[in-house]
């Protein structure tokens, strides 16, 4: 498949994407600090090619699923910043009702399935959304991300093997940025080219450089070509980097800072942005109101989160359990 060649209209969206992203976790950041937003809080921070590089080859209809470092997927989704803000005040206006915070976000009208706490807890969902799918005949992809460390589960084998026993239609992403919390992959297997796990299963498995943006949306071009033509499941390795710790929690003393400051000087944002400059995309001006519609939008969703109601103590009966229909049951 000949590479894509990317439009100066790709390139500044995924400016202003991955800007948003970036800007967002920032802020979240910050709050964290103030307390203002409480629990378990992970960032994204460094990783936002493998949400903006997916993003503009998926289609609405298309379905993604993740772990809890998840509030980038959900705005890369099309959740909406005030929503996830929201979610992490644990506000009723969130995309969760304020019920599943920072680590449970989910926005079923954009086809986003999660936000997971269990570690690999969402890769045999991811499968099971995908058989719907299939179920239903439609051609919609199902995205299920997952971070390094979630390869150790044995759900993701027996997942594996299903997926390809019956062809679901399924995109399993690895977001491996070497580190499971505070555990490199090289200490916690032989195989440390995770993408050779799908190989025993016949699944096409390929690594990527998840610091290119470029690189991310051509991979996940060639893998949805390959499920959405009823060809199976794909594999992605996206070899990528968090700069902050696992989770607000942690000091990150377990890596070195010339490890860390080599990474960000392979910045998705910064090489996006040194494109757009090189080619004469946008000038000074047209970034700036690039950088002040992003901090508005964050600032907003700060105010509505801020304004926002918590849920009545009713809401905690709310939910627990669901009427289910079931129109597709031929009598």
């Amino acid at each position: 498949m000949a590479k894509t060649k990317f439009t100066k209209q790709q390139y500044l969206k995924w400016y202003e994407d991955m800007l948003l992203m970036r800007k967002f976790e920032e802020r979240a950041g910050q709050l964290y600090g103030m307390q203002k937003i409480k629990g378990f809080c992970h960032l994204y921070i460094g990783q936002e090619a493998l949400v903006a590089g997916a993003m503009t080859v998926l289609k609405p209809e298309d379905n993604m699923i993740t772990a809890y470092r998840d509030h980038a997927h959900a705005l890369g989704k099309g959740t909406s910043a005030r929503a996830v803000m929201a979610e992490l005040y644990a506000k009723s206006t969130g995309c969760s009702k304020g019920k599943g915070g920072s680590m449970h976000m989910f926005d079923s009208k954009n086809r986003f399935f999660g936000g997971h706490g269990i570690v690999g807890g969402q890769i045999p969902l991811g499968a099971g959304i995908a058989f719907a799918e299939q179920y239903l005949g439609t051609k919609s992809v199902t995205l299920c991300y997952m971070g390094d460390g979630a390869t150790r589960q044995g759900a993701l084998h027996e997942t594996f093997n299903m997926a390809m026993t019956w062809q679901i239609p399924v995109i399993f992403i690895i977001e491996n940025n070497n580190y499971a919390m505070g555990t490199s992959v090289e200490r916690t297997s032989n195989v440390t080219d995770l993408y050779k796990l799908g190989l025993s299963y016949d699944m096409p498995s390929e690594p990527v450089d998840g610091m290119s943006v470029e690189a991310v949306h051509e991979a996940i071009e060639k893998a949805v070509e390959h499920v959405r033509a009823g060809k199976g499941p794909y594999l992605l390795e996206m070899n990528t980097y968090r700069y902050k710790g696992h989770s607000m929690s942690d000091p990150a003393k377990y890596r070195t800072k010339e490890e860390v400051e080599a990474y960000k000087a392979k910045d998705p944002i910064e090489m996006v942005l040194k494109t757009i400059q090189e080619k004469k995309y946008a000038s000074d001006q047209e970034l700036e109101t690039i950088h002040n519609k992003v901090k508005d939008i964050v600032e907003d969703s700060v105010k509505f989160a801020e304004e926002s109601p918590y849920p009545d103590p009713s809401e905690l009966f709310v939910d627990v359990y669901v009427q289910a229909d079931y129109p597709y049951i031929v009598e």
